[in-house]
């Protein structure tokens, strides 16, 4: 038997609405009471950290009630406009600076890394940041020789900001000490803290403010940036200096470097006024079909991630030909309007759902959000088509082995091309992730990095091992089955070529 309940609706007819409908309200309301009355309790649990965690869970609490309104695609698939043509600039039309302008332009520059992630899926402890990436040079050393160039070449003051999380902030500020002598002001503040929910229960699985079981706990992604940038009081500070934007990357993005060309664009605007917000974004290839992508809705432009979109249409999401761009996360962004934004509780972003299932056998989920979904809430959003070189992400050790390679050369903290490469693209890597996918294994496995100036796409999977000077050319396939092992001889140049079965050089 269906029961309905009756209620009146504004024009005094009768309405009903099912009793599923009610049901679903009711549960929804009853999750937003008892999550409220276990943070409260949470609260309780600390005297010294209370006050910072009543503002986090007022953020957290903003999260689970959005959560709770439904979390699946928000964009409606007819509603998506074409991009204006002023919506997107390409790179080769921006103008270059005047040499004798740049050191106050850089001086209205603050660069901040989303520095929050462990080294963890590539084997590694502690903060992603320290990871050993080109010539025993850290991702953080990379970014500090970078600026302090900068800094050197123009007489110039950039600070550096790290975004850290409780994950990374205690080892991060301990190696910070090493660039004490360093011309750079280094700045760091510590993103929110968010309990992870149990998925079916719904409830915190912490039980303590001082809790140190790191599963219990989460960094609610990079969108978190503009809230606690600004409570951390960076922004009011920057602001006061006379600095106008800020540039934000993924640490681990070596591609993500000050390009003054952009600042330009930004300080000296052809057409004023001058974007708040700059999204820089690039080609996709079939290795970014996930990739967020660029679209003007409703009037604005905006971000659109695979999540937002009908399940119906995520094929045509991935067409390269369609959406032909994908986010760097590289972004500018005036401080000003951060500043305006957070004051006013104008920033709406999309929630982004993560499920993980954690050692201990729990389902949980951690609810997030991401930097770029706030261009929608920001005057004159743009993207600008980068090459690119400025998207050169280090996730894998298939990454990893790109960045280590002949491919680049390094100077002051930048990688740069080598000439010598007859193509501006870098070959695709696959490694097996049984034997290569932890940082100390696939270092084990490379007696030294091979040659890849002519490689075009590698895959390698099982038990394989490289000796020293081997040349990679073309398409190169090493297979080793279950139980066999493959060791490529020192010397070796192995052009479009497919090795499998069992090779052993055995040593006497």
């Amino acid at each position: 038997m269906t029961c309905h309940l009756e209620v009146k609706s504004k024009y005094g007819h009768q309405k009903k609405i099912s009793d599923t409908t009610e049901f679903k309200e009711l549960t929804k309301k009853d999750a937003e009471i008892q999550l409220s009355h276990e943070l409260d309790k949470l609260l309780l649990t600390s005297a010294n950290e209370k006050e910072r965690y009543e503002h986090e869970f007022a953020g957290y609490k903003k999260l689970f009630e959005q959560f709770l309104q439904g979390a699946g695609p928000s964009v409606q698939w007819d509603k998506i406009e074409p991009l204006p043509a002023e919506a997107i600039k390409n790179y080769a039309s921006l103008v270059e600076p005047l040499p004798g302008s740049l050191k106050d332009m850089l001086n209205k520059l603050v660069v901040v890394k989303l520095n929050g992630g462990l080294g963890t899926s590539m084997g590694c402890t502690g903060p992603k940041s320290i990871i050993p990436v080109r010539n025993d040079l850290t991702f953080l050393d990379l970014t500090v020789q970078q600026i302090e160039h900068l800094n050197n070449t123009y007489d110039a003051d950039v600070p550096l900001v790290l975004m850290n999380s409780f994950n990374t902030d205690e080892d991060t500020q301990k190696v910070l000490r090493k660039y004490r002598g360093f011309r750079i002001k280094i700045h760091t503040f510590t993103q929110s803290k968010f309990p992870r929910v149990n998925k079916e229960s719904l409830m915190p699985i912490a039980y303590s403010l001082d809790d140190d079981d790191p599963e219990a706990w989460y960094p609610p992604g990079h969108g978190d940036f503009y809230g606690t940038f600004c409570k951390s009081g960076l922004c009011e500070m920057f602001l006061k200096e006379g600095r106008e934007f800020c540039f934000i990357s993924n640490i681990d993005n070596l591609g993500a470097t000050v390009d003054i060309s952009i600042l330009n664009s930004l300080i000296n605007p052809p057409k004023h006024p001058s974007p708040e917000f700059v999204m820089e974004v690039t080609d996709k290839t079939n290795a970014d079909v996930k990739g967020g992508t660029l679209i003007q809705y409703e009037g604005k432009l905006r971000l659109m991630e695979i999540a937002q979109v009908p399940k119906d249409h995520v094929d045509e999401f991935k067409s390269v030909k369609k959406f032909k761009i994908f986010n760097t996360n590289n972004l500018w962004i005036k401080l000003e309007s951060i500043s305006r934004l957070v004051s006013i509780g104008g920033l709406d972003m999309e929630i982004i759902v993560n499920p993980k299932h954690l050692d201990n056998g729990i389902n949980v989920i951690q609810l997030e959000t991401a930097a770029g979904a706030a261009m929608k809430d920001f005057n004159g959003a743009i993207g600008i088509i980068v090459p690119r070189s400025r998207f050169l992400p280090v996730k894998k050790t298939s990454d990893l082995l790109l960045v280590k390679s002949n491919l680049y050369s390094m100077q002051n903290g930048y990688l740069v091309m080598s000439p010598l490469r007859a193509f501006p693209t870098v070959p695709l890597v696959k490694l097996g992730d049984n034997h290569f996918s932890k940082v100390q294994e696939f270092l084990r496995r490379f007696a030294s990095i091979p040659d890849m100036l002519e490689l075009d796409h590698l895959t390698v999977s099982g038990d394989v091992t490289f000796g020293r000077n081997v040349s990679l050319k073309g398409t190169v396939i090493i297979i080793a089955n279950h139980g066999d092992r493959i060791d490529i001889p020192p010397g070796s140049i192995l052009e479009n070529k497919i090795v499998s079965g069992n090779l052993r050089i055995l040593d006497h």
